[in-house]
């Protein structure tokens, strides 16, 4: 399919995309993430669906991705002719034909209404009715933008989540899709290196490296083929930023790697994707297929010189494929391991030839820079940090999900005005997952940069913000992480082997109040010399929640050893549960969660616990409303052995 035939299928898309979005028929879409699949949205759909049947009613359903506020899942939206597309959160089956019926009755359901699109709001293509035109009761009803976890985000990454049906190509065409690679065909390869050189645009995978200085060093490697691999290999524990913009707009990623294999010459494209990510595939490999349909894909794309096609290749959800190397050998059928470098894969990568590997993110920002141009996008973030970037917002926060942000805005911002706060007293955030730092209430006010996130000890890594209150501790998170890392660590160089496995044990020993205060200096110049020594970024990062937790949180460390306690009630071998009396009123949520029936009394009165039946699995503790279960120090008459 030539130019001409592409821009023939983009009116057929405009007339398409109208009818979706200001069509005759009422149309419910429902979020079919991962996150809201989950959450009961499978069941959503399908009892619509079977409602629309039985009372044979003349309404459309359509699936779409992830908005964002994933603590909403599952959401339903509903647009009637004329009226604007209101969303609604928490649903279930039930709930959500009762609300479809109220709507086709005329009336305006509130129970779970989270708000409206409006048609200033740059998400629907312009579709929806002007407020001016809506009746009073429609109108009154909150913007979504304006929601509270929505408010203060700048999607540019995350422009077409939630709003498009990712099954669909007729809808990404119709919102500017691969116009931006159509431009780029036009122009010399150096222009759009430049292009993106002057946007600031950094590798969105963790290290913050220049995008452009790898794309100009691949390029003037020789004049053989090269290689362009998007990292889809997400990994961190509470990550899913780069799951869900596949699931959502798989487009926008497609779009980004040819305009990449254009700028440094490749003619061939990998998709590196964990095989835990089914629905990311699918939606995928639905994508590619189409892309090929519409001759964006395979020889001569559209009747131009440039040839580019992409081939999907499933990991085994090895964490260390994350790295460049490793993940090359694996795609080369070999086992996942780093290599040492240089050479760098952008001169020698896959099968030897020079090869560009881009993350999921970095890739997707790019339709965006070349459509709207270097200076718009830089005009986002900060002087040394460019642009937008999404997060996955999780942990002990009141309002969790998916997230897209400039560049400076403070980790408060993030996690008080768009998170709503921790769900108890903050105690601290860890960014950048297992590779990152647990950063203290000190770092608050700190601007997210590649720059002063190192500077404070931790890193961006690939946007995974996990919030901490009162009732984590974080001696057992370091050993969390540290465990994770050292269990993914793929056994090459002695310092990641056997180095973790030490900083495990000497973690071990704290939480169960074997160590000593010497301990803590082992453990410190252990991580150090694992930092320093490593052969990859997994075994150079590892140490870094050990080490930020010592920096800013050392005195719970010296707590567990010296006084034998841990602050949050979690360490096992520290602690015993019991009921406080004045404050137990008898309501029997922690009755009803305890497996071994440890907890007892009647209803409305102070309730006891057995604590020879008590197995320390903690439920009462995280259901009870009232501070009501306490968790105090194990008296310890031997501190036993010292840790290996």
């Amino acid at each position: 399919m030539g130019a001409r035939t592409l821009e023939r299928r983009r009116h057929r898309a405009a007339a398409r995309w109208a009818a979706f979005t200001a069509g005759p028929r009422p149309l419910v879409y429902v979020g079919m993430g991962s996150c809201g699949l989950a959450a009961g949205a499978g069941e959503v759909l399908a009892g619509v669906q079977a409602h629309i049947a039985a009372r044979r009613l003349d309404v459309e359903t359509a699936s779409v991705g992830c908005i964002g506020p994933c603590y909403l899942e599952p959401l339903l939206d509903v647009r009637l002719p004329g009226r604007p597309r209101l969303s609604y959160a928490n649903m279930t089956a039930e709930l959500a034909v009762a609300t479809l019926d109220a709507l086709l009755a005329g009336e305006l359901p509130r129970r779970h209404l989270v708000g409206r699109f409006a048609a200033d709001d740059g998400w629907d293509g312009g579709a929806v009715p002007a407020d001016d035109d809506l009746p009073a009761a429609f109108a009154a009803v909150p913007r979504l933008a304006d929601h509270a976890m929505l408010a203060h985000q700048v999607r540019i990454v995350l422009r077409n989540c939630g709003i498009i049906d990712p099954e669909e190509v007729d809808h990404y065409l119709a919102r500017g899709g691969y116009r931006a690679f159509e431009a780029c065909l036009g122009t010399p390869w150096r222009d759009v290196v430049d292009t993106v050189k002057l946007s600031g645009l950094r590798g969105r995978g963790g290290a913050g490296f220049p995008t452009w200085v790898k794309w100009l060093v691949c390029r003037e490697a020789g004049s053989g083929p090269r290689n362009l691999i998007c990292n889809a290999d997400e990994g961190d524990p509470g990550a899913f930023m780069n799951r869900s913009l596949i699931e959502g707009d798989p487009h926008a990623v497609l779009e980004g790697m040819l305009i990449a294999a254009y700028a440094i010459g490749a003619s061939h494209g990998y998709v590196y994707i964990r095989a835990e990510y089914p629905l990311a595939i699918r939606r995928l490999r639905s994508a590619i297929g189409a892309a090929r349909k519409l001759g964006l894909l395979g020889e001569c794309v559209l009747g131009s010189d440039f040839s580019f096609d992409v081939t999907l290749k499933e990991g085994a959800g090895a964490f260390v494929c994350g790295e460049e190397t490793a993940l090359i050998a694996s795609i080369e059928g070999r086992r996942g391991m780093p290599r040492t470098r240089p050479p760098f894969p952008a001169v020698s990568g896959l099968w030897g030839r020079p090869t560009i590997i881009n993350n999921v993110e970095t890739l997707a920002t790019l339709p965006a820079v070349m459509a709207r141009g270097a200076d718009w996008y830089a005009a986002h973030g900060t002087e040394r940090s460019k642009g937008t970037k999404t997060f996955a917002l999780v942990g002990k926060v009141r309002r969790g999900g998916l997230i897209e942000v400039p560049f400076g805005t403070t980790l408060r911002s993030v996690i008080y005005d768009i998170g709503g706060g921790p769900t108890k007293d903050f105690r601290a955030v860890q960014t950048g997952g297992p590779s990152g730092g647990c950063l203290s209430e000190e770092f608050l006010d700190t601007p997210i940069e590649y720059e002063t996130l190192a500077a404070a000890g931790s890193i961006m890594g690939s946007g995974g913000l996990i919030v901490l209150d009162r009732d984590t501790c974080i001696v057992d998170t370091a050993r969390y992480f540290l465990r994770f890392t050292q269990a993914e660590s793929c056994g090459k160089c002695v310092p990641c082997r056997v180095g973790t496995g030490h900083l495990v044990g000497i973690l071990d020993a704290i939480c169960s109040g074997r160590a000593e205060l010497a301990d803590l200096e082992r453990l410190e110049r252990l991580a150090r010399v694992i930092k320093a020594s490593s052969l990859c970024g997994l075994g150079q990062t590892a140490p870094n929640p050990v080490l930020s937790a010592l920096k800013y949180f050392r005195d719970e460390f010296v707590e567990h050893i010296v006084d034998r306690r841990c602050r949050a009630a979690v360490c096992r071998d520290l602690v015993i549960y019991r009921v406080v009396p004045g404050r137990c009123t008898g309501c029997e949520r922690c009755v009803q969660v305890c497996p071994t029936g440890a907890i007892t009394g009647p209803r409305a009165e102070a309730h006891n616990l057995d604590v020879d039946k008590c197995i320390k699995c903690r439920a009462c503790y995280e259901v009870c409303r009232f501070d009501a279960i306490a968790g105090d120090a194990i008296v310890i008459e031997s501190r036993g052995q010292r840790a290996d």
